[in-house]
């Protein structure tokens, strides 16, 4: 299976089920133990690289854990326990969408955050692998990689914060403006502004994560964050439900929201209990969205006919974290049987 965009999302090594959801192969295992804090170097023991070698064999092999204390290197064997947990955690769900939501649903999750990234990664590749909006897929980079965001001039600019910091120490990119608000000392860049006008220029630039986006209300950034949230909710609940950007929530009737990421969610509270919130935290907030649940059946009837207020903030040091799980685990939901 591949897809037109984000090649590096691995999902040519998994496999479609019957219900669309993606089931994990061996080869999605190997490609986790061929990470570099797993493959052996030129300096590990002939136990690590005999380990290697019988998991490469057989992805599923089942590692004793005296097994590992024979490894030399404490720093290896303690890499090998995260990557096997990982590996048995993906193995008992059987699919990529099952693994996530036992991870998001069973409380505090011990996995690497880097490998939680790339599950949504994959998740969101096979999701969208039929998207033709090059808009839509790169605001669905906000659900696993950390933006960062300036806000001049009344723009809300995201850029993917890895490709800020690479330029920003390399030196590379043109000149610009773009990181005017961060406060860090870095040099300034000016990638591509991502525009209806322009979009075509993501297809062959998808893996290179280096375009931006104004996420403002009224902007197609700001629309197709939002199709993506219909989608990912979609897939993952069979829930049918309209998302639609919003200036403000104005409604006495408030009963249900959401933050996007640990800054909404405390924002959001704090206005939700009438609490005084500091105006510079409301101006870290950089989009609403407002979501209505077709099927009332399933939602809380306190909640049901009612909307649900979707929030993105930036961090004060002018970040933005997506929690892609917030969505499929604060829902106003009837619980299932």
């Amino acid at each position: 299976m591949d897809a037109r965009f984000w090649k590096s999302s691995g999902l040519h090594l998994v496999e479609r089920n019957n219900a669309g959801w993606l089931n994990v192969t061996p080869d999605l295992i190997r490609a986790y133990l061929t990470r570099p804090e797993v493959h052996p170097i030129d300096t590990s023991c002939a136990n690590e690289v005999a380990l290697f070698d019988e998991l490469m064999r057989d992805p599923y092999f089942v590692v004793p854990k005296e097994r590992l204390a024979t490894l030399a290197d404490g720093d290896a064997a303690d890499n090998y326990r995260v990557v096997l947990s990982y590996r048995d955690a993906l193995a008992a769900a059987g699919t990529l969408e099952g693994a996530y939501l036992h991870l998001m649903r069973g409380g505090p999750v011990n996995i690497p955050p880097v490998f939680i990234d790339q599950l949504v990664h994959i998740l969101l590749a096979g999701m969208l692998s039929s998207c033709d909006d090059p808009m839509r897929l790169r605001a669905a980079e906000l659900l696993f990689r950390e933006q960062t965001v300036t806000t001049e001039n009344g723009l809300v600019m995201l850029a993917d914060s890895e490709i800020v910091d690479m330029h920003a120490q390399s030196g590379g990119g043109v000149i610009g403006q773009l990181l005017a608000e961060t406060g860090t000392p870095m040099r300034q860049v000016e990638l591509d502004v991502l525009t209806e006008d322009n979009a075509s220029i993501y297809w062959e630039r998808s893996d290179r994560f280096d375009t931006v986006v104004d996420l403002r209300f009224g902007q197609p950034a700001n629309y197709a964050l939002a199709r993506v949230i219909e989608s990912w909710l979609q897939h993952f609940l069979g829930l049918e439900v309209n998302v639609q950007p919003s200036r403000s929530i104005k409604d006495e009737a408030w009963r249900w929201h959401i933050g996007l990421d640990r800054d909404a969610t405390a924002i959001l509270n704090g206005l939700y209990n009438g609490d005084e919130v500091p105006e510079e935290d409301l101006e870290r907030l950089i989009a609403l969205y407002r979501m209505e649940i077709k099927d009332r059946s399933r939602v809380l009837p306190d909640v049901a006919g009612r909307p649900v207020y979707l929030a993105i903030a930036s961090t004060p040091d002018k970040k933005v974290r997506f929690k892609p799980q917030n969505l499929l685990t604060n829902l106003p939901l009837v619980p299932q049987g």
